[in-house]
């Protein structure tokens, strides 16, 4: 039985401790840890709770995936670009840096720095370049969904980068100028931007225009510097504030996933009991064995090939939720959370280091090729990445 959020927070209170207020450096929800779930494997610390994984499988499927994305005659656009895909590009853009230090990697990887050069060519093109569709070729209000689209992703990848070296560079500044010229500033969704909408779940659904939102405000909390405070956006920042506010108890459960990030990265972007809501929300979805089910979290949601949905639990929500999580500042030691790092490491792919996922929108037979099949396993990839990175790094 769903339960209601107010439920779920009366319900967690015993867990939950204070939030720290807006203003601070950081807000963080903090749990207490059970002691009914495995103890840190001593001979692999790097692996946290869940044993060990091969993290040079994985940086190489998530190397071998990009590298086929970016050649794919169907990602190419205008002036020797690619589109910068939400499955593939933006999660490899986000987890790829985390792999570095393990691997003893000198710097970013070739495919790293592709990726990058394809943002900034296009953000400095930006009037140039073409969208990544058009009225003409994909339907109306495909431009301007695309062009909404694609200034979120080019400032979260940009900003995300010169999170690594501490200064926010001119193309990233130039990214944030085009993401906010295309904010929507009247109407139901002011604050938000102009989503691509193709009748898929979970990046590109009628209510994808939260879940791009929410990746504005990461991009935004990422960005180096004081660049959250400059007065040039706080009008705009305000709107987006609103809006994420506003539209949030409307949304579905994925999509509170994203708010919760965004508001681990943008302190003060809700108000702290809204947040503390969406960590009880989550950790009472939590299944048996660990995971999270994505098929659960969306709700009323039908493939279009009329194929049955998946209920077991999944790698994209269970990676992206344990990563949420810890950025909400739930403490390592947590119990549901430790649960839900083992059952990651157990499901790896040993076969190519990759973290098989399933579509909410058809299965793999009647996906185009065996290679867009793989679309949600790449973003899977990259999030279990992430959270078990994250998972070896606090401890």
């Amino acid at each position: 039985m769903k339960i209601k959020v107010q439920q779920a927070t009366a319900l967690m209170a015993c867990l939950i401790a204070g939030v720290i207020a807006p203003g601070h450096m950081r807000t963080t929800v903090a749990v207490s840890s059970s002691t009914d779930s495995g103890s840190i494997n001593s001979d692999h610390p790097k692996t946290g709770t869940g044993g060990t994984w091969d993290q040079k499988a994985a940086a190489a499927y998530l190397d071998q995936r990009l590298g086929w994305w970016m050649e794919w005659p169907r990602a190419q656009r205008d002036h020797q670009t690619f589109c910068v895909s939400c499955h593939t590009a933006v999660p490899y853009a986000l987890s790829r840096p985390s792999l570095r230090n393990p691997l003893a990697e000198p710097g970013p990887s070739p495919n790293e720095r592709r990726l990058s050069d394809n943002v900034v060519r296009r953000v400095r093109l930006w009037k140039e370049v073409s969208p990544f569709y058009t009225d003409a070729d994909r339907g109306m209000y495909k431009t301007v969904e695309s062009r909404g689209t694609e200034s979120v992703l080019n400032a979260l990848v940009l900003a995300s980068r010169d999170a690594q070296n501490g200064q926010l560079s001119a193309d990233a500044r130039m990214a944030f100028d085009n993401m906010w010229a295309e904010q929507q500033t009247t109407g139901d969704k002011k604050g938000a931007w102009l989503w691509l909408r193709f009748n898929n779940e979970p990046w590109e659904a009628n209510d994808s225009d939260f879940y791009g939102a929410t990746l504005a405000a990461v991009a935004i909390g990422a960005a180096p510097g004081d660049y959250r405070v400059s007065p040039g956006i706080q009008r705009n920042l305000g709107m987006l504030r609103e809006y994420l506010n506003r539209d949030s108890g409307s949304q579905t459960v994925l999509n509170r996933v994203a708010l919760l990030w965004a508001a681990a990265k943008l302190p003060g972007l809700i108000e702290p009991d809204r947040q503390k809501a969406i960590v009880a929300e989550l950790l009472q979805r939590q299944q048996a064995d660990g995971g999270w089910s994505l098929s659960s979290l969306i709700g009323g949601w039908k493939r279009s090939d009329g194929t049955a949905q998946e209920q077991k639990s999944d790698v994209y929500s269970t990676g992206l939720i344990i990563f949420a999580l810890q950025q909400a500042g739930i403490s390592p030691e947590n119990g549901q959370l430790k649960r839900g790092i083992s059952w990651l490491t157990a499901n790896q792919d040993k076969t190519d280091g990759s973290w098989p996922a399933y579509s909410l929108n058809k299965n793999k037979e009647h996906h185009i090729s065996p290679e867009t099949a793989l679309f949600m396993t790449d973003a899977a990839t990259s999030y279990a990445v992430l959270a078990l990175e994250t998972d070896a790094n606090r401890r």
